[in-house]
């Protein structure tokens, strides 16, 4: 592969090739997508699985890097012809785009916070007041440094038990490790959760005033190549403006920090009266020793010039929280 995306375009009559991971979740999302695809062009959909490195891999996130392990391949497929375009979990997608590529749209985002899902169905409080009452610490099971590090400071404010697990798998596995009895409680997102149908497993929406959520959390991303330039002007259809420019903000507070989607750094940008962004940014470390958390508010003038607004807001938060010891915090920069 050279790096260069093939310019020939897909007859207007034949299925649209849209990449996606295998999960069931992935297949879903893009699943959703596909249809609102088809309900816009007139044109079918097909999906086309494709394993990335970030699904065969066993290794904890924070190892293996984070940033991309579950999008290159298909970024790979988008280059090389093999797809038309591609749905990440906007969240996944680091944050600085390859050539040949563009973000054709970024539909109206799902519910952003993070949800516990805990065995007989109690809430944070409950659960660690239960298990206290045992003589144990309350074990809650995420692969996010992010969450970690608002758990473990969320306990630590409270001065009661709680150990954070590192786990990785699907949301199958990952809940059963609830069910099965190895953990007393698991958080995933809720934006996930409801997206497969399984909403009425969640014991608790986790406000983002004790968890803010990751950058782009509960987004979709669709990718295709700059060269095809009719299918990028057809799915821009599916873009919701005030989500694009939100997350805009947090992605550009994530790439100022230079920290990948695994680093401890949370973000939520979020709209309040005549069109005022308010930007929320956690960096913390995931033991829950420190946690520092910063906010901005902005006018964002919802013109050509918008997500310039909103990433100079996220820049301008960023630079706050480095001022403030945030690249001690983070550990490791993103690689």
């Amino acid at each position: 592969m050279n790096g260069q995306p093939i310019t020939e375009q897909p007859s207007a009559t034949a299925p649209l090739r849209l990449g996606t991971r295998r999960s069931a979740l992935a297949m879903a999302q893009s699943g959703m997508v596909a249809r609102e695809v088809t309900r816009v062009t007139g044109r079918a959909v097909e999906l086309v699985e494709i394993t990335t490195y970030g699904d065969t891999s066993r290794e904890a996130l924070a190892q293996i890097g984070g940033t991309g392990v579950f999008v290159s391949a298909l970024r790979d497929a988008l280059l090389e012809g093999r797809i038309d375009f591609a749905v990440h979990s906007l969240k996944d997608l680091p944050t600085a785009a390859p050539a040949g590529l563009a973000l054709a749209a970024v539909p109206e985002r799902e519910d952003v916070r993070d949800a516990l899902v805990a065995a007989e169905g109690l809430n944070l409080d409950e659960l660690v007041e239960k298990l206290a009452g045992a003589g144990r610490p309350a074990r809650i099971g995420t692969g996010s440094p992010r969450r970690m590090a608002q758990l473990n400071a969320w306990a630590t404010a409270r001065g009661a038990q709680l150990e954070t697990v590192a786990i990785r798998g699907n949301v199958d596995t990952r809940i059963g490790y609830v069910t099965g009895g190895e953990l007393d409680a698991v958080v995933l997102a809720t934006a996930g959760l409801n997206r497969l149908g399984r909403s009425a497993e969640i014991s608790q929406h986790l406000d983002p005033e004790l968890m803010i959520p990751a950058p782009g959390q509960g987004a979709l991303a669709i990718e295709c190549t700059t060269a095809n330039s009719e299918l990028t002007a057809a799915l821009a259809a599916l873009d919701h403006a005030p989500t694009r420019v939100a997350v805009a903000a947090e992605r550009a507070l994530l790439a100022t920090l230079e920290a990948g989607c695994s680093a401890p750094v949370a973000a939520l940008a979020t709209w309040g009266r005549e069109y005022e962004l308010r930007l929320d940014g956690v960096v913390g470390d995931p033991d829950g020793s420190a946690l520092l958390k910063m906010s901005a508010n902005g006018p964002i003038v919802l013109d050509e010039t918008a997500e310039q607004q909103a990433v100079a807001l996220g820049r301008a938060l960023a630079d706050r929280l480095l001022g403030a010891g945030a690249a001690t915090l983070m550990g490791e920069r993103a690689r």
